[in-house]
C-alpha cells in the first residue's frame, strides 16, 4: 500500500486564496443586500400610501348655499377654455370670458378651497389633464368629464398649497407640514430629506434645478443633489415668499416686502423695495409685478431704464396671478379677470363674478332674530343683516363691529347684542347700532368671547373673567372669586344656573357664587380642560372641547362619553345648537356632528359642506343655517331627522 500523495503547496494556496475570496464576496453580498435593505426601508418610510379613485360627488343631503362673493386664487387654460380656482371651487369660462360650467366644493367637489390649477398628462394617465391642488383632500384630475381623485392616507400630505408639473409626468407637491412631496404615478414621496418639514408657498422651476418658496424659511434651491437656503441675512427682502419665477439664467422671487433676484442661482440685487408681492411675470425688458395693495408695478430691467413705477391705467387691485396664454397675457385679481389690451396699453377686463347675497366668507356667529332676520357675523368683516327673501344683505362694519364672536337676540327687549374683539355692541330692534359697551362702561375687559342671558340681564365672557349686567349696573367676577379659569370661552345658562366654560376647566355658577368647578382628570371624568361650547340638554348638559369632541354631565356632576362624538377633535368656539329635535356641533375640520335626540346617535357630517371647518349655527323657520370658513349654508332640519 503506497503513501498518500502530499498536496503541493500551490494547490493549498489556490484553495486558501478562492476560500477568502469566496468569504469576501458572501461579504459584500451581505453588505450589499444590507444597503438594498436599508435603502429600501428609508424609501418606505419615506412613501406616503395613498389611492387613485374615481371622484363621486358627495351625497346630495339637501344643503343650500347662501351666495357669498366668489373668491379668484388661480387661472388656468385647458382644452381651450378657462378654468378659475377659488375657495367656492372650479369655475369654467370660454375664452371670451362667458360662463360655461361650476365645480362647487361640497356639492360636485370634495369639501376643500380649490388652491392651485396647472395642465399636464400624468405619468398614471395617457391624456391631458387638468391637475386640481385642493387645500385638504389632495389632488384632483379632471379630463374634461369627470375626476379622479390622488388620495394619501396622510393628512399633512393632503393639505395642498402648490403645484408643480415636470418632466416624465411627474407632479411635485408643495404642502403646509410634508414640504416637497414627488407623485410619479406609483409612488408619492418626500423629493428629499433637506426639503421636508417645510411650509412651502411657491415651486417653481424642475425637479433637478428647483426653486421652493416657504412661509417662514426664506426661499430654497434644490440642485446637483443638494439644497442651499437663502433667507433674509443673504439679501432676501423678508423670509415669507409668496411667489416665484423662473427666467433663463434668472429667478425672482417675490416676498411681502419686495423682489429679490438670483443670477444663476446666487443672489445678485433687490428689486421693488417695500412692495406686497404676490405675483411676477418677467418679460424681455422688465418685470411685472403684481402686488395686495400697489396694483401692478413694472420694473424695467436694464440699468438706465427708470426705477419701478405702477401701471395707472390699470386700476387693478389685489393681484393673484400672470398667466400668459399664446401670445395673450392675462392678470387674475381677487374677483376678475384681466387681459393686456393690444399693443400692451393697459388692461382689459374679461370677466368678473355675479353679485352676491353675503359680504364675506368667512363666517364666525350666526343668529336669528324674532322677526326672522339672520344676522352673520365674520371673522373680519363685521357682520350681515339678512331680511329673509332680500337679494342682498346690509353689512356693518367699523372700529367695533369688526371681529364677530357671538350674537345674542334679546326675545325680552327685541334687542341684539354682538360680542366683538372691540367690545359688546348692542343692536336696536330695528337694526341700527345704538350702544358700545367696553372696560370704559365696566366690563372687565374690551374683548368679548360670548354674552348670555342670565336673570334679568347679561352675563358676558372675556379673557380677563366675566362680567354681569342689569339694572343695577356691572359686576365681575374671576379667579379670585373661584372661576377655574379668568380665560372664559363659552356660557351656558338653564335657569339659575349658569355654566362657564373656561380655557382651564368648567366653573358652575349658581346662586351669586362658583360651587364647583371641574378640570381634567380621573376623579371628574373630563377629558379635556379647554372648553369651547356648553347648551343645556333635557335634565343634562353637553359640553364642547377644543381636542375631546363632545361630553355629556349630568345633574349629579358625572362626565360620560358619547359614541363617535367624543373623540379626539376640536369643538368651535360657541359652535353649537339645540332644537327639540337635534344637537349640533360644528368641529374644526371633521365637519357638522348631529345628535339625533329620539334616537340618542351621534352622526357626523361633511358631505354639502362648502368647508369642513364649521364655525357658527343658528335656526330659522325650520332651517338649520351651517356657517364655515368658506361659506354659509341651510338645510331643513327635518331632512336630518329619520
Amino acid at each position: 500500500m503506497g503513501r498518500p500523495r502530499r498536496m503541493s503547496w500551490r494547490a493549498v494556496a489556490a484553495g486558501g486564496l478562492a476560500l477568502i475570496v469566496l468569504a469576501a464576496g458572501f461579504v459584500g453580498w451581505r453588505v450589499s443586500r444590507a444597503l438594498r435593505v436599508s435603502t429600501q426601508e428609508v424609501r418606505s418610510e419615506q412613501e406616503i400610501h395613498f389611492i387613485v379613485r374615481p371622484l363621486a360627488p358627495p351625497a346630495d343631503l339637501g344643503f343650500e348655499a347662501v351666495s357669498a362673493p366668489t373668491v379668484f386664487l388661480q387661472v388656468a387654460r385647458f382644452q381651450d377654455q378657462l378654468y378659475i380656482a377659488g375657495p367656492a371651487g372650479l369655475l369654467e369660462y370660454d375664452l371670451g370670458g362667458n360662463p360655461l360650467r361650476q365645480f362647487s366644493v361640497g356639492r360636485d367637489l370634495p369639501p376643500s378651497p380649490v388652491v392651485a390649477l396647472a395642465p399636464a398628462i400624468l405619468a398614471d394617465s395617457r391624456e391631458p389633464e387638468l391637475v386640481v391642488a385642493t387645500s385638504q383632500d389632495g389632488v384632483l384630475a379632471f379630463n374634461g368629464r369627470s375626476f379622479r381623485q390622488i388620495y394619501p392616507q396622510d393628512a399633512a400630505a393632503r393639505a395642498i398649497t402648490s403645484i408643480l408639473p415636470v418632466a416624465a409626468g411627474r407632479l411635485l407637491i408643495g404642502t403646509k407640514k410634508r414640504g416637497v412631496l414627488l407623485y410619479d404615478g406609483k409612488r408619492i414621496a418626500a423629493l428629499h430629506p433637506t426639503l421636508s418639514n417645510l411650509y412651502v408657498t411657491a415651486l417653481a422651476g424642475t425637479e433637478s434645478n428647483l426653486w421652493i418658496g416657504t412661509l417662514d424659511q426664506g426661499v430654497l434651491h434644490w440642485h446637483a443633489g443638494a439644497t442651499e437656503s437663502f433667507g433674509d441675512q443673504q439679501g432676501l427682502p423678508d423670509r415669507q415668499v409668496q411667489c416665484i419665477a423662473a427666467s433663463g439664467d434668472k429667478t425672482y422671487v417675490g416676498t411681502v416686502l419686495g423682489v429679490a433676484v438670483f443670477d444663476r442661482g446666487r443672489f445678485s440685487h433687490a428689486l421693488a423695495p417695500g412692495v406686497l408681492v404676490t405675483s411676477l411675470l418677467s418679460t424681455a425688458t422688465s418685470l411685472i409685478v403684481g402686488s395686495e395693495n400697489q396694483g401692478v408695478v413694472t420694473v424695467p430691467l436694464e440699468k438706465r431704464r427708470a426705477g419701478p413705477h405702477p401701471d395707472a391705467s390699470s386700476g387693478l387691485s389685489d393681484v393673484r396671478q400672470f398667466f400668459e396664454s399664446g401670445e395673450v397675457v392675462y392678470v387674475l385679481t381677487r374677483n376678475a379677470l384681466y387681459r393686456m389690451t393690444a399693443r400692451g396699453l393697459g388692461w382689459q377686463q374679461v370677466l368678473k363674478p355675479g353679485p352676491a347675497i353675503l359680504s364675506d366668507r368667512n363666517i364666525s356667529a350666526l343668529a336669528a332674530d324674532a322677526s326672522g332676520r339672520l344676522w352673520i357675523g365674520y371673522f373680519d368683516r363685521g357682520l350681515d343683516l339678512l331680511q329673509v327673501g332680500a337679494a342682498r344683505a346690509t353689512h356693518v362694519e367699523n372700529d367695533h363691529v369688526f371681529c364677530i364672536n357671538r350674537i345674542l337676540p334679546d326675545p325680552r327687549t327685541g334687542t341684539v347684542a354682538v360680542a366683538t374683539a372691540n367690545g359688546l355692541v348692542r343692536f336696536g330692534a330695528s337694526g341700527g347700532q345704538e350702544q358700545v359697551l367696553t372696560r370704559a362702561d365696566g366690563l372687565i375687559a374690551d374683548h368679548v368671547t360670548d354674552v348670555a342671558l342670565y336673570r334679568d340681564g347679561l352675563a358676558v365672557a372675556t379673557p380677563a373673567g366675566l362680567t354681569f349686567l342689569d339694572a343695577s349696573g356691572a359686576r365681575s367676577i374671576y379667579a379670585f372669586q373661584g372661576l377655574v379659569n379668568n380665560h372664559v370661552y363659552t356660557l351656558g345658562v338653564s335657569g339659575d344656573e349658569l355654566m362657564i366654560g373656561t380655557l382651564g376647566g368648567l366653573s358652575v355658577f349658581r346662586k351669586d357664587a362658583v360651587r364647583v368647578n371641574y378640570t381634567a382628570g380621573a376623579t371628574s371624568g373630563l377629558k379635556h380642560n379647554w372648553i369651547t361650547g356648553v347648551v343645556p340638554v333635557g335634565d343634562e348638559w353637553m359640553v364642547g372641547t377644543y381636542g375631546a369632541g363632545v361630553l355629556g354631565l349630568d345633574r349629579s356632576g358625572h362626565f360620560h362619553p358619547f359614541d363617535r362624538a367624543t373623540a379626539p377633535f376640536e369643538v368651535n368656539p360657541n359652535a353649537m345648537l339645540v332644537t327639540p329635535l337635534h344637537v349640533f356641533a360644528g368641529s374644526l375640520g371633521k365637519g357638522l356632528y348631529v345628535y339625533d335626540r329620539e334616537s340618542a346617535r351621534w352622526t357626523a357630517i361633511t358631505a354639502g359642506l362648502p368647508s369642513p371647518n364649521v364655525t357658527a349655527l343658528a335656526e330659522s323657520s325650520g332651517y338649520i343655517y351651517v356657517g364655515t370658513d368658506n361659506g354659509l349654508v341651510r338645510i331643513q332640519e327635518q331632512r336630518l331627522h329619520p
